[in-house]
């Protein structure tokens, strides 16, 4: 029987659907200006949606763009237009020939161990992407070869780690939410997509949980201002009890706090080429919160957001956010793309372009308890070649030659895999 949308969230929430009530009701108790508090967050939306029509229509990328070398020199009115906009690409973060061997290092590390035979023996089910339909995958889950090994620990990596860690709001009075300066590493896995291929297509959503960021008690706080504070000085980039939240754990949900999500290109991409898709609105999450506590929509029900799955955009329900959605400017080898975890994202259906489209994911992940406590999990794994630990335990590299080891570290590398100094 195919279930409905709607239908298969009921199912997914079906364990949770007290808390779902209880929060909602909490929520809409301690909102008694909803209807107006969302109207207005929605004007101010249309405001700026208005502004990205109007710089595409005229050319100009709603996306910010910066060149590694003016990380130290950035102007204020460039550093709010970022955290309005919740992405940024650092252009020139590593050059072309490190970049291309690199490129060519990951490609040899699966054919010379061949990957695609044991990928077709024998993975491991992740249901993140479970509907790939492609013979050839384009997510390889591998973890620990030289070339993301070194790119993950690159000094320069780490000073676009730390610029974009400083974006954040990370001291309030009970503390440093977390520590800027250090970055603990969060193993991933790397795109090769082919052109041609229709099999990765993601629809626009967002990670780091669903019905979370209503239901948990440190979502609540860190959307205090949205759920009956006030709606002006809600900051996007407050850390305040982000590293504090519970998510549902299921396959593909981070246990890690992420500052940004973000990928490093290694291969040539533009729009076309199967590449990034973004709404670059930073408080676009909120105005999807408020949504959700309208009258209109039934008190065990989120705007189709469901339990241990990406929140996806609903077209039912959030059709206005679709007017400022589009793919990301061209990327060449060595440029980075971040953006801000409650910022939506996506993937193009199909590449149509020519050449692959190859990125290795790497996120910063910034010095707290939250994330030294994956970091202990994450070691071992790394030590045996185990797959890290927030996906499917496909294990593959247990055996790879060429496996980047421990003893190859170097001092940053160490600090960020959580090594004794």
């Amino acid at each position: 029987m195919n279930l409905s949308a709607r239908e298969k969230a009921a199912e997914a929430n079906a364990p949770h659907r007290d808390k779902i009530i209880a929060a909602k009701r909490k929520l809409r108790a301690q909102i008694p200006d909803l209807k107006e508090r969302f109207e207005h967050l929605t004007r101010d939306i249309e405001n700026q949606l208005d502004v990205i029509e109007r710089e595409r229509a005229e050319g100009i990328e709603p996306v910010p763009q910066l060149d590694f070398n003016e990380l130290s020199t950035v102007s204020e009115a460039q550093i709010q237009r970022i955290k309005q906009r919740g992405c940024l690409v650092i252009r020139n973060v590593f050059d072309d020939e490190r970049v291309n061997a690199w490129n060519a290092d990951v490609a040899t590390y699966f054919e010379s161990n061949n990957y695609l035979e044991r990928q077709k023996k024998g993975a491991a089910v992740d249901n993140y992407f479970s509907t790939l339909a492609s013979d050839k995958p384009q997510i390889y889950g591998v973890f620990w070869s030289r070339a993301q090994m070194e790119a993950r620990t690159d000094p320069n990596m780490a000073i676009a780690k730390r610029f974009m860690n400083r974006l954040w709001k990370f001291e309030n009075l009970q503390g440093q939410e977390f520590n800027p300066d250090a970055d603990l590493l969060y193993a991933d896995r790397v795109r090769f997509r082919q052109p041609g291929d229709a099999s990765l297509g993601l629809s626009a959503h967002v990670d780091s949980g669903s019905i979370e960021r209503w239901i948990d008690p440190a979502y609540q706080q860190v959307y205090r201002e949205v759920f009956g504070g006030d709606l002006q000085a809600y900051d996007p980039f407050d850390a305040y009890q982000r590293t504090s939240t519970v998510e549902i754990p299921s396959p593909a949900v981070c246990r890690m706090f992420r500052s940004f999500q973000a990928w490093t290109a290694l291969t040539r991409q533009g729009p076309g080429d199967g590449t990034l898709q973004l709404l670059p609105v930073a408080n676009a999450m909120a105005w999807m919160l408020l949504r959700a506590l309208l009258d209109d929509i039934p008190e065990d029900e989120l705007c189709g957001a469901a339990a241990c799955r990406a929140m996806m955009l609903s077209d039912q329900y959030h059709s206005l956010l679709k007017r400022g959605y589009g793919s990301i400017p061209l990327m060449q080898p060595g440029d980075t793309v971040w953006w801000h975890p409650d910022v939506l994202h996506g993937v193009e259906d199909v590449h149509r372009g020519t050449g692959y489209s190859n990125v290795m994911y790497i996120a910063p992940a910034p010095d707290c308890a939250k994330n030294r406590a994956y970091s202990d999990l994450q070691r071992p794994a790394f030590e045996q070649g185990l797959s890290a630990p927030d996906f499917a335990p496909d294990n593959f590299e247990v055996d790879f030659k060429n496996r980047f080891l421990p003893e190859d570290l170097s001092p940053l590398g160490r600090q960020q895999m959580g090594y004794p100094a």
